[in-house]
């Protein structure tokens, strides 16, 4: 058995004379139900971690490399025959529940926070659609993105993730730095989060006179983890976003706000019945003029992004599907499961297009054929753009907006105008971003799957199964923070939302604002042109309007996960002994995020159940004391872990 995977896995070879790392197993099965189990439980936490994260700062962190690492621990303790090929498996499946917690999240959220309840039903059938569909129809592209395709398109994470089985036959490191980041950020957040109060104590400094600015900072490890993992680039561009919010575009608006004169109320809150719910122009704090004003600002900018991700799309578009229609689907084999999820998907949009639509036999129809027609072209897309990029870089978000503007603008056609309309339009939404979201992390997957030797019959059947668990933990998540009103609440102190959720909250605006005419158009052109400006200095729009968006509370805490991780590039001379450093470091960052995530949210669901409330802090610890403290022990610990651990020799092997 090869040490490493020959330059072959990376081109110079026809995709069908390829052979792989494990050559003399190809096309037989390597799971079983050892190796399914462990694959549903990584499916269902990455799924639950991804949401809750991803709903928290915006940004999600891809399964793959943290799935294969966990999966090779856990078939090592319980399933030590499957070995690497079985490990492929599982990483698949821990990649399926963060797929369709990747989708699902930029889309349904917004149900919440136009003021409706989500329907379980209805959610889980429009999920099990996306997944199923997008899964077929990915599979249908198999051959050409994959064999034909080979050392054309690179699918960079694929490879990384390959990379990374290889090395988890010989070392074992970044599994126990997981596993480390999992209780420091498991514990820190449920602790002193959900039952101390610590880190519902943002660090906060707020200018309320003629400056009207605000700086905070949330101390949370699965944001600091994200920092790290995400790098200095992506974190400094999203802060500096933040700052020409929070430090540029709100004290402008509330310099001239403090000239209205007295009882002038708010373009969003003009007839609002609840006194406490109007606010009026020259009492607007950095917080209000921030959620009432500038993120519609932000809300412009990510809707310019999106629009231009899409325009650029569509030469790839057509493209693709020239490709595809002239290429054999699959080797030119029939594949029988294959076409039973295709068809299984096809009939859930149509049930759940009916659920939608509320009895609108037209409605339901038209849109859900506009949906599949939708689905194939970007699915195809998304299967391209992952070869290139990868499905962390997948611009989703993009493909979205394009795909809501063009079912918004049917709906206004159709005359469908109403609040239930504008639901309607974002259920359909959802069922488009699922299939786009899976779609990439399929045939990512299955590019390793390509690469190690595995069968790609077992992990289409093992990635849906991954990716109907996610929908019903990602649903159920998503119901359980609606149901104790955390995707609601609002930040005492910052007054900007727990939850940023800035992708549904977009979504919303987008929507409501065409079929409902209620946009603050101003905001909105103004947000659109700084998009341009932003276009012109070959920036990254989104990234930039995600942090214009965000509170800077989120912002700046993964800005010092990033330094952390620059701190280690600096202080560690040594090439080798960087990269095993950085590399354990996203391990243990990972770790941070996953375990962050998922003991929050038992934190929150046990605060529901037992109907606890943290307690008041008091004298040093009332005010940004607790935070500082709490920040200082994080990073000095984290930074410790990475600089002080030890690397096993296995780590420096070329």
């Amino acid at each position: 058995m090869a040490k490493k995977l020959s330059k072959e896995a990376y081109g110079g070879v026809a995709g069908k004379d390829y052979v792989p790392y494990i050559s003399d197993r190809r096309n037989t099965t390597c799971g079983g139900v050892s190796i399914l189990i462990i694959g549903i439980i990584l499916a269902a936490l990455f799924a639950a971690s991804t949401a809750y994260s991803g709903m928290k700062a915006g940004l999600t962190v891809a399964a793959g490399i943290p799935g294969a690492i966990v999966g090779a621990g856990c078939v090592k303790a319980f399933a030590k025959k499957r070995g690497v090929l079985g490990t492929s498996l599982i990483q698949g499946m821990a990649s399926g529940g963060e797929s369709v917690a990747s989708g699902i999240i930029f889309v349904l959220p917004a149900i919440v926070l136009m003021g409706s309840k989500l329907n379980f039903i209805e959610s889980i059938l429009i999920g099990f659609a996306g997944v199923l569909f997008g899964v077929a129809i990915a599979s249908l592209v198999f051959n050409y993105l994959i064999v034909e395709e080979h050392g054309k398109l690179m699918y960079p994470e694929s490879m990384a993730i390959s990379e990374t089985l290889v090395a988890t036959e010989t070392g074992g490191d970044a599994l126990k730095s997981m596993g480390i980041g999992f209780v420091i950020g498991g514990l820190l957040n449920f602790v002193t989060g959900s039952f101390m109060g610590w880190m519902n104590n943002t660090i906060s400094y707020v200018g309320d006179k003629a400056y009207k600015w605000r700086f905070s900072m949330e101390v949370n490890p699965l944001l600091l983890g994200i920092g790290f993992i995400v790098g200095l680039e992506v974190a400094l561009t999203m802060f500096a976003g933040s700052i020409l919010a929070n430090f540029a575009v709100n004290p402008l608006i509330g310099y001239f706000a403090d000239m209205a004169k007295d009882g002038i109320q708010t373009w969003n809150t003009i007839g609002a019945s609840d006194p406490d719910s109007i606010h009026y122009i020259n009492q607007l704090t950095p917080g209000f003029i921030g959620n009432d004003f500038s993120k519609y600002i932000g809300a412009g900018m990510m809707i310019y992004g999106g629009l231009v991700g899409a325009i650029k799309l569509v030469p790839t578009i057509f493209r693709a599907i020239k490709e595809v229609v002239s290429a054999k689907t699959d080797g030119g084999e029939r594949n029988t499961f294959q076409m039973i999820i295709l068809v299984v998907g096809v009939v859930l949009a149509f049930v759940a297009g009916f659920m939608i639509s509320g009895g609108n036999v037209t409605m339901a129809i038209l849109s859900t054929i506009v949906c599949l027609i939708l689905m194939v072209m970007f699915v195809i897309v998304a299967g391209q753009l992952t070869g290139t990029i990868g499905t962390s870089n997948l611009p989703v978000s993009g493909m979205t907006i394009a795909s809501l503007v063009i079912l918004t603008l049917i709906f206004v056609v159709m005359g469908w105008n109403t609040e239930a309309d504008n639901k309607s339009v974002l259920l359909f939404g959802t069922l488009i971003v699922t299939a786009i979201a899976m779609s990439g992390g399929y045939l990512q997957s299955q590019k390793v799957v390509y690469i190690m030797g595995s069968n790609k019959n077992e992990m289409q059947k093992y990635f849906s199964i991954a990716g109907i668990i996610g929908v019903v933990v990602v649903v159920g998540v998503i119901s359980v923070l609606a149901s104790s009103g955390q995707l609601t609440a609002v930040d005492p102190v910052t007054k900007g939302a727990v939850f940023g959720l800035p992708q549904a909250n977009l979504m919303t605006t987008l929507t409501g604002g065409i079929l409902l005419n209620n946009l603050p158009w101003p905001m909105i052109i103004a947000g659109i042109v700084l998009g341009f400006v932003i276009h012109l200095l070959k920036l990254p729009i989104m990234t930039v309007a995600i942090g214009f968006y965000l509170s800077i509370s989120t912002t700046s805490i993964i800005l010092v996960g990033a330094l952390i991780r620059v701190l280690v590039e600096i202080v560690v001379k040594d090439q080798k002994e960087k990269e095993a450093r950085v590399s354990n470091g996203i391990s243990l960052s990972a770790g941070l995020v996953a375990g962050g995530s998922i003991l929050g949210l038992i934190g929150i669901a046990v605060q529901v159940g037992l109907g606890y409330q943290v307690p008041e802090l008091s004298g040093f610890m009332a005010g940004n004391g607790a935070a500082w403290l709490l920040l200082i022990i994080l990073v000095l610990l984290v930074t410790l872990i990475i600089l002080k651990g030890k690397i096993s020799k296995t780590n420096e092997q070329e």
